[in-house]
């Protein structure tokens, strides 16, 4: 059996020129690694992270979890089209077996293995489970079509613009089966044979059409078939669907222990290539639910950075409040991106605006527990009073490390971009807490937290949010507070709920005083109050806007006071809600019992 015919040269060079294609990519990319890296690889491969790695391929690329929990019939839709695909593959190659044995077959002859068996004596069951299998395919390709035109219909507010190259894939792929069904149906209606779809198909044209037009029709269809599959191939290491091949290297690259850092990597590659525009982080984004921003999405810079057409305005524009990476169902991690992509555009450390550091220390106190309010909360120092209250209720000795003001703590630099300079002042307070001796470190701002935690080289101390550290002294008894009936509500601050993983203990707190009443957004899908230092970009009425709506859901609640525990929120706050706003700190200082 010869297994070529004219029409398969367009699936031969598409397949030929993808698979060359994504074998230079990912060979560059991995090549490109820092050795670090490559180290990493190396020693995962021989241990079970391998095969964790494979079932999260098989969970996640194939059946598409993620998505799911997040929108059934979205993840039903690209399930249908990637397992169903792969389960095409999977059971063409078993027939191809059943009918030939272990025989060398070419790639063309199991793709196309409909035309070239109309000799041999038909197999119903492998009739069947095909046609089931291309049925199952097709119905994910119906739910692409109304996507594209209906998208409210599949739970998705918005679809993602494209770029050229997106256009010619999805128009290809779009009619990749539905030429397949033709194409199989045509032979069936000249040849015999088929399933419950091609058979039926086929039989109806065979009573409907001419033996000549339908042998017309079937080199048709089988040629438009080879070509869209060919077409589709050329075109997709340079579209979107590129993810369909980069997401399986990058969950088992994230397995070995890879991660995007403050400088970037070829390893980032992996990332934004695995980026499949689904469109689900746009529906998160408060940019553009209130504002109507629809340009600056973490799918635009994702796609964006990896054409090399990103620009400031959309590096910039973004609240790195998180709403956007908790939806995303590859667990691109969207905000590194962004940090790192600002540090290429803007980090220029000027050496001169340091001087002042020499010499700098304006802690006062002694004690193991040290506290480091930062920027925004000696800007509200309501807040810096109240923690000075609970520490003298619990009779704790403490060291403040900027009560009289002092080095920032080189988050917001790093946010914009400017990591070595952000670099500088976490050195500076680093050799701070040494020199105190502390062992504690608690912090009322989420900001510093993160940064405290997650850059920071401090061993031997441990890092609290004040919200963990009053639940600590409430738990242990060290704080007695009384218990009331006012009525609160909670907002959860990006940095401290999403970026820190607290969201039990400022609610056990509140608990302790009075009623808690939670918001219809919260924990993880909390609102970002609009005031994200993240953000260089936006303008202040853009953010009292924000403020505004995230303010009108908090007060539906009913509370009679707006508890937040994070300065900058607490300030964006107050100008979008009516009701008294107050941190944590102050709600507990104002209800203590006095023994």
């Amino acid at each position: 059996m010869t297994f070529f015919a004219p029409f398969c040269i367009p699936f031969m060079v598409g397949a030929a020129v993808m698979f060359l294609t994504l074998a230079w990519k990912w060979g560059v990319w991995l090549w490109r690694l820092p050795r670090a890296d490559k180290m990493r690889i190396v020693r995962g491969l021989p241990t079970r992270r391998t095969a964790e790695a494979v079932w999260e391929v098989v969970s996640e690329s194939l059946l598409h979890r993620r998505i799911f929990r997040v929108n059934p019939l979205l993840g039903y839709m690209h399930m249908s089209l990637a397992f169903g695909w792969f389960l095409l593959i999977a059971v063409g190659w078993i027939e191809t077996v059943a009918y030939l044995g272990f025989r060398y077959v070419p790639l063309q002859g199991h793709v196309f293995f409909k035309y070239f068996a109309t000799g041999l004596e038909h197999k119903p069951a492998f009739d069947f489970a095909m046609d089931l299998l291309l049925l199952f395919v097709l119905s994910g390709v119906a739910l692409a079509w109304a996507k594209r035109f209906r998208s409210r219909a599949m739970g998705l507010r918005r679809t993602t613009k494209h770029v050229p190259g997106d256009r010619v894939a999805l128009s290809a792929l779009w009619f990749v089966f539905p030429a397949r069904l033709a194409a199989e149906s045509a032979t069936c209606a000249l040849y015999g044979g088929g399933g419950f779809l091609t058979g039926s198909l086929g039989a109806w044209l065979a009573g409907h059409v001419g033996v000549l037009p339908l042998m017309n029709f079937e080199s048709a269809a089988w040629w438009f078939y080879s070509s869209c599959l060919g077409v589709f191939f050329v075109a997709l290491p340079f579209s979107r669907y590129m993810h369909i091949f980069t997401e399986i290297p990058l969950i088992f690259l994230r397995r070995y222990g890879l991660r995007s850092g403050e400088k970037e990597t070829s390893y980032d590659r992996f990332q934004t290539d695995a980026c499949s525009r689904c469109g689900i982080c746009i529906d998160p984004c408060q940019l553009q639910s209130v504002l109507g921003k629809d340009t600056v999405q973490s799918v635009y810079f994702l796609r964006d950075r990896r054409y090399g057409m990103l620009r400031r305005e959309t590096a910039d524009d973004c609240l790195m409040c998180g709403r956007c990476a908790v939806k995303c169902p590859v667990g691109i991690d969207l905000n590194t991106l962004r940090l790192n992509s600002r540090d290429t555009m803007r980090n220029v450390p000027d050496e001169r605006r340091y001087g002042y550091f020499a010499g700098l220390d304006r802690s006062s106190g002694t004690g193991k527990v040290g506290y480091f309010a930062g920027c925004m909360t000696l800007l509200t120092p309501r807040t810096l009073s109240a923690m000075e209250r609970v520490f003298g209720a619990a009779g704790e000795e403490v060291w403040w490390a900027d009560r009289e003001g002092g080095v920032c703590c080189g988050r917001p630099l790093k946010l914009a971009g400017e990591t070595d300079s952000a670099r500088r002042m976490m050195r500076y307070n680093t050799e701070l807490f040494r020199k105190h001796g502390i062992t504690t470190l608690v912090t009322s701002c989420p900001i510093c937290l993160k940064v405290f935690r997650e850059d920071y080289d401090l061993p031997g101390i441990e890092v609290l949010h004040h919200s963990e550290y009053i639940h600590r002294l409430l738990r242990t008894g060290r704080l007695a507070v009384a218990h009331g009936a006012t009525r609160f509500t909670y907002h959860d601050p990006c940095e401290l709920g999403r970026g820190s993983g607290i969201y039990d203990e400022p609610r056990a707190v509140i608990g302790a005083v009075g009623e808690l009443l939670e918001p219809a957004s919260t924990r993880e899908n909390a609102l970002c109050c609009g005031s994200s230092v993240a953000n260089t970009a936006i303008s202040d009425e853009g953010q009292l806007r924000i403020a505004r709506a995230v303010g009108a859901e908090l007060e539906a609640t009913g509370a009679e006071v707006v508890v937040t525990a994070c300065p900058l929120c607490k300030k964006a706050l107050g100008r979008g809600v009516k009701a008294p706003v107050r941190d944590l700190a102050e709600v507990v200082a104002d209800s203590l019992v006095h023994n």
